[in-house]
């Protein structure tokens, strides 16, 4: 009898930079399970700092070992998503070759700027790949640095696999790429052609790629007598816009806020323009496949600083920001001047022009605001958008979200909340696989914000 109780259930491994967590969600979606871990990073052969990949393999596994012993689950499927722009480099028998080198290393310009030029020069090459030029955050570069400074190393290597998929394939023992890794910003893939670029290929880099799956693929797991299905991966910033896809038809543009505000627009392929890759600008790929456009603004970054300056500048702690109601008698007294629309305008600005702490607070949102403006305008063409949905941290700032929608009359914003959209986006793209039910149309929560 006890069998029949078990709880069907997915688990999901959500790998950030800072924070690795798993979940299980049962077949509505709710999570009934969580656990987080950090790691020690480690150091590369140069002496900088990347992931741990030995810690991180083992905690897979025994993360899972603690799950399997828990009686009240039955796990279904498991999904993988992470950060992107890294690559393990395996051998024949899937061991790893090399560190995960971190996508923030130094990048030669000695190697990038001869490759840049012999495909048309650096504009036209990002132009082709989507990529604005970012150094090792191209994690084709990565791979193309292996095989011009460790020769070695890249003949070994049987495949290299972005994080995702790697940890798929300590699972499965499939090694197969992902659409959606593959097309944040790597300069491995041409937009035009959507293929691989021809730089990659002219390097033979294209051999050392794994076959290319859809996102929604599933392989058997390599435990004995296990009969749950693994998936393939996916790269964060796509997974957590499937909720959306799935759950939207109409056009819309999402802005996902965190440290990075990414203002995305799944309804826009028009080719970039030369002005838009110099905005930061970049495509995605979305997990069918299509061009996703998306723009980049380090708002969420500049909030945490310009905040801290103001507290300690009116001696008060940042949490007084937390629940600010909007004034909107401040909001027209600050708009009576003009307000720059660079992001880092409001931290030339001297504190002691304002009055109190409320009003300071007011100023730095409006700047945020209208940076966020023109950086969200940058993708706003396409088919026609009517709605924008806000989610991450600014989602709860209701001064953020007021002025939005102030900004933005013509179009509908709203604030919409969802527990661990990325890891429920690894869940879905897999539901038919694991799930009888079906998929939740109630899965966001939205609040709407009047202009």
């Amino acid at each position: 009898m006890r069998g029949k109780t078990r709880k069907p259930v997915i688990a999901i491994f959500d790998v950030g930079k800072t924070n690795k967590k798993l979940f299980l969600f049962d077949e509505h979606y709710q999570i009934v399970y969580e656990k987080s871990a950090r790691f020690l990073e480690t150091l590369d052969e140069d002496g900088d700092p990347c992931e741990n990949l030995e810690s991180l393999r083992l905690s897979v596994f025994d993360s899972l070992h603690e799950i399997f012993r828990r009686e009240e689950f039955d796990v279904k499927a498991i999904n993988f998503t992470s950060y992107g722009a890294s690559f393990v480099y395996i051998d024949e028998d899937g061991r790893p070759l090399a560190p995960l080198y971190n996508y923030l290393k130094e990048y030669p310009e000695a190697l990038s700027t001869p490759l840049h030029k012999k495909y048309g020069g650096l504009e036209q090459f990002s132009l082709d790949t989507a990529s604005p030029s970012l150094g090792s955050l191209n994690s084709g570069l990565q791979v193309y640095r292996l095989k011009n400074e460790q020769k070695e190393v890249f003949e070994k290597t049987k495949y290299a696999l972005h994080l995702p998929q790697y940890l798929s394939f300590l699972l499965s023992g499939k090694a197969y790429s992902d659409m959606t890794s593959i097309g944040c910003h790597t300069a491995l893939w041409d937009y035009n052609k959507h293929d691989y670029h021809q730089w990659v290929k002219d390097e033979k880099i294209d051999k050392k790629l794994a076959p290319i799956v859809d996102a929604s693929a599933v392989f058997p797991a390599t435990f004995p007598g296990s009969t749950f299905k693994i998936g393939v991966g996916l790269h964060d910033s796509s997974s957590a816009l499937i909720p959306y896809l799935l759950n939207f038809h109409e056009p819309f543009i999402l802005i996902s806020t965190g440290t990075w505000c990414i203002s995305i627009n799944p309804f826009n392929d028009q080719p970039l323009t030369k002005s838009e890759l110099e905005s930061d600008c970049l495509f995605y790929l979305s997990f069918q496949g299509k061009h996703v456009k998306a723009s980049r603004l380090f708002a969420g970054q500049e909030h945490e600083i310009q905040s801290k300056r103001i507290a300690d500048h009116f001696d008060v702690t940042t949490a007084r920001f937390k629940h600010m109601e909007i004034n909107w008698d401040i909001v027209k007294e600050l708009e009576s001047k003009p307000v720059d629309v660079e992001l880092d305008a409001f931290g030339k600005l001297d504190l002691g022009q304002y009055a109190d702490f409320e009003i300071a607070y007011h100023a730095l949102i409006l700047h945020l605001i209208k940076a966020q403006v023109v950086s969200t305008k940058l993708i706003q063409a396409g088919k026609k958008t009517t709605r924008i949905f806000v989610d991450g941290g600014f989602s709860k700032n209701n001064i953020y979200m007021n002025l939005l929608a102030h900004e933005f009359p013509e179009m509908e914003v709203y604030a919409a909340s969802m527990a661990q959209a990325t890891a429920i986006g690894a869940a879905l793209v897999i539901h038919e696989h694991w799930n009888q039910q079906p998929v939740p149309n109630d899965l966001i929560e939205i609040r709407f914000f009047r202009a």
